[in-house]
């Protein structure tokens, strides 16, 4: 059965991971214990014999042996080869499980496009799913372990109500070398045809849907047969057992607490007995190859391979579910709860606000040390037409009023202005709060000078 821990890593807390460590099921502890009780005890062996039963010259070929040992069992690139291996393999058990066959969208098109409430349309949709169940359930026999203990033969498969005894015969008849698991699938476009004639089905349009799914379903149980029948190449999982073991038979000897080759050497060297870090470094390496030895077949009977059985079951159930007991069977239409209000309801304790993009909250903030801008020093000329009780304050003091030019220069510019303004303006008081002002770069307006020249003018 497979291992599910989902719920438990849920939320990421402090020892949630950390519980993972102690279950057994599923584990790598179960996977590699017994491996790791021979390799202790061969170490174990060794050390006692070192230590015990061999004599001084004994003891010091075995020294040089470890030594040279320990050496040249760097030179084996574990790391590189165990990490292309399970890369390869998890990409492989990952394309097998989304090639599964699941009958899900075949079950939707049948239901909703081979109409007929009658007994006839009944039979026609359940053996539609029928057919494309009884294809699943072929493929999974020739390559999963589980469900060939559970179809021996294809006789049980017919006691297990998938398949007809007429349909056995047929089956059977057939001559081919080769899996013939497409036959339930040949079935399935011919009967669909046979309903598009009889108007089940109501145009070609829908008979093309179904055909699209049948195919999809079929490159699917296709996939898996080769799948099993195109594995990793032999040679590079042969390469990468050869050098995890071999990698470990000599540390059995080269990772032995020998006494140094130098004197000096003695103030630092640490006999511990027991090599903890090669342990570790046994259970990281044998553990991540037994990994690779799991996911590389997952229709076994490991814990966690795929549960094919319950597939079976869960498939068969919920296609005749779809195509007969839900096909035209629909609830009574009401309005929802949405009908007048737009938006779904939550608690106020609950409720969050809706994000609206990262720079929504900010603020634009003016910065008061900011020079203001220059004024331009083009020559321009500013009417103001409206009375002056309807103008808005200048909020922005930076701002420079702009100066009347001379009374010589702008006599005839005044005149010539004025002239054509006379006739649009309907009264003396708009005459009295109209300005004409022409703009002149070297002089401000508001200054003593010019204010007393604009009062006095006539």
């Amino acid at each position: 059965m497979t291992v599910s821990y989902t719920l438990k890593v849920a939320n990421a807390k402090f020892g949630g991971f950390t519980k993972l460590l102690f279950r057994w099921k599923g584990s790598i502890y179960k996977l590699l214990y017994r491996e790791f009780l021979v390799f202790c005890f061969l170490y174990g062996f060794i050390s006692i014999l070192y230590r015990c039963v061999l004599d001084n010259t004994q003891q010091e070929v075995f020294e040089r042996l470890a030594r040279h040992c320990n050496k040249f069992a760097k030179l084996i690139p574990m790391s590189f080869v165990l990490g292309f291996y399970v890369t390869q393999a998890f990409q492989r058990w990952w394309g097998q499980y989304t090639s599964f066959p699941l009958p899900d969208n075949l079950m939707m098109v049948v239901s909703g496009n081979v109409h007929g409430t009658d007994e006839r349309g009944r039979l026609l949709r359940r053996t539609l799913m029928r057919y494309a169940n009884l294809s699943s359930v072929l493929i999974l026999r020739s390559i999963s372990t589980r469900v060939r203990k559970r179809f021996p033969a294809l006789e049980d498969i017919v006691e297990a109500g998938f398949m007809t005894a007429d349909e056995l015969k047929k089956l059977n008849h057939l001559y081919s070398d080769f899996n013939k698991y497409w036959m339930p699938l040949t079935w399935f476009a011919n009967l669909a045809s046979q309903a598009r004639k009889e108007g089940r089905v109501n145009d070609d349009i829908a008979l093309r849907l179904l055909m699209d799914e049948l195919n999809n379903y079929r490159s699917k149980c296709s996939m898996l047969f080769h799948y099993d029948w195109i594995s990793i190449p032999l040679v590079y999982t042969q390469v990468v057992t050869v050098a995890v073991y071999s990698f470990f038979m000599f540390c059995l000897i080269g990772r032995q607490f020998v006494k140094p080759e130098k004197p000096d050497e003695d103030k630092i060297h640490l006999d511990l007995y027991v090599p903890i870090f090669t342990l570790l470094e046994f259970f990281f390496y044998a553990g991540w190859l037994k990994v690779g030895e799991l996911i590389i077949n997952p229709f076994g009977e490991d814990d966690d391979d795929f549960e094919t059985n319950q597939l079976i079951d869960r498939n068969i159930q919920v296609s005749m579910l779809a195509v007969d007991d839900m096909h035209h069977n629909l609830p009574l239409l009401e309005k929802d709860k949405y009908w007048v209000d737009k938006g779904p309801s939550y608690p106020s304790a609950t409720m969050k606000p809706v994000f609206m993009g990262s720079t929504h909250d900010m603020r634009i903030l003016e910065d008061d040390n900011e020079e203001p801008l220059a004024t331009p020093k083009t020559q321009m000329l500013a009417i103001n037409v409206w009375p002056t009780t309807h103008k808005k304050k200048q909020k922005n003091k930076s701002l420079q009023q702009l100066c009347l030019c001379c009374r010589s220069k702008c006599k005839g510019e005044r005149s010539r202005l004025e002239q054509p303004m006379k006739s649009s303006i309907p009264s003396a008081l708009q005459q009295q709060h109209m300005i004409i002002q022409h703009v002149c770069p070297d002089k401000l307006l508001g200054s003593p000078e010019t204010t007393g020249q604009a009062n006095q003018e006539p």
